[in-house]
């Protein structure tokens, strides 16, 4: 996808990359499937980062001084940014753009200044109104690409071959703010995914995360099939491109949006388990779609052979930029 026709030969396009990992994925996502050459603007917050929206208004008030050093004219063609917090810093750079730069702004950014953003790409499961400058994405942008996953079966494949197929890939999350995955809920998701991996004479390709905590050994305790483990912080390199890219079917936790969305990316069987009562009620939007659109079924522990379009709503995000950016080149709709 090129993007280049009506803004100049070269379209500088800057990336607004925070300090939350899915923030950044989100952009580099998009960012990678327009196609153009971009620059990413790394953000850091000072203490004024947790004042509202509001209060900040379009300004860089509330950025550190490197951050703020690194965002100078020339001012770009095109900024990519996800989240509250960078709202204000977007908002200021089309001011003073001068209203040129076009603003492209991942999840609602809120009130005020909501207006000023070209496109915001809000995911439906987080509920609330569409804005007339917004479009409905299912999911989260993120990072996995056919090419991507290709690259990560020519790197892994050979790696796995002891294990018997079907290869299950487990990929594990964690506690959340609001929500706690219990020991009890780590036993019963071994159980469950080893008595898939039994029934099919197959093996699990088992991931860890930060926040799995204090439930990792109930987990890893209670499978018993043929397995691989790659721990949270452990040595080596980290499989997870590698399982997504091989697993013949792939079993996640529903803690994450992302992680739901990263696999819903692979085109084979998808489930999500999410355990009454460990479940956010946004996270269960998302758990709904998916289910209803074809992407995921509930875990329940048995295999059934079946398969989806792979999910990336980085590049319906791309798609909706790149034509509002016709547009504005060309909103007549005249041939040049």
């Amino acid at each position: 996808m090129n993007v280049s026709g009506g803004l100049s030969a070269s379209p500088a396009v800057w990336l607004l990359i925070d300090d939350r990992a899915g923030n950044r994925s989100q952009c580099l996502g998009v960012a990678e499937a327009l196609g153009l050459e971009f620059r990413v603007r790394d953000i850091e917050y000072s203490t004024l980062g947790g004042l509202p929206n509001g209060l900040l208004g379009a300004s860089f008030a509330a950025l550190t001084a490197p951050s703020r050093a690194g965002l100078a004219p020339p001012w770009p063609d095109l900024v990519i940014a996800a989240g509250r917090r960078t709202a204000p810093v977007a908002r200021a750079i089309k001011r003073r753009s001068q209203g040129a730069t076009f603003l492209a702004q991942i999840m609602d950014p809120g009130n005020p200044g909501a207006g000023d953003f070209d496109l915001i790409a809000q995911p439906a499961h987080d509920g609330g109104r569409l804005r007339p400058n917004g479009v409905l994405v299912t999911g989260a942008p993120h990072l996995i690409t056919a090419g991507r996953l290709a690259e990560a079966a020519d790197e892994w494949r050979g790696r796995f071959e002891p294990l018997a197929r079907p290869w299950i890939a487990l990929i594990v999350g964690g506690s959340t703010r609001r929500q706690t995955f219990s020991e009890e809920a780590a036993r019963r998701l071994g159980q469950m995914a080893s008595t898939m991996a039994r029934e099919t004479g197959g093996s699990l390709l088992v991931s860890t995360s930060r926040r799995t905590g204090a439930a990792e050994e109930p987990l890893l305790a209670a499978i018993d099939a043929p397995h691989q483990v790659h721990r949270w912080g452990g040595e080596g390199d980290n499989p997870y491109f590698g399982y997504l890219a091989l697993a013949d079917a792939v079993v996640v936790t529903g803690d994450s949006v992302s992680m739901c969305c990263e696999a819903c990316a692979v085109p084979a069987p998808v489930y999500i388990y999410a355990p009454e009562g460990a479940t956010q009620a946004k996270h269960a939007r998302l758990h709904t779609e998916l289910f209803d659109k074809g992407y995921a079924r509930p875990m329940t522990g048995h295999l059934e052979t079946w398969g989806h379009p792979p999910l990336n709503a980085a590049q319906d995000v791309a798609r909706e930029i790149a034509a509002r950016l016709a547009v504005r080149a060309n909103p007549r709709g005249l041939r040049p």
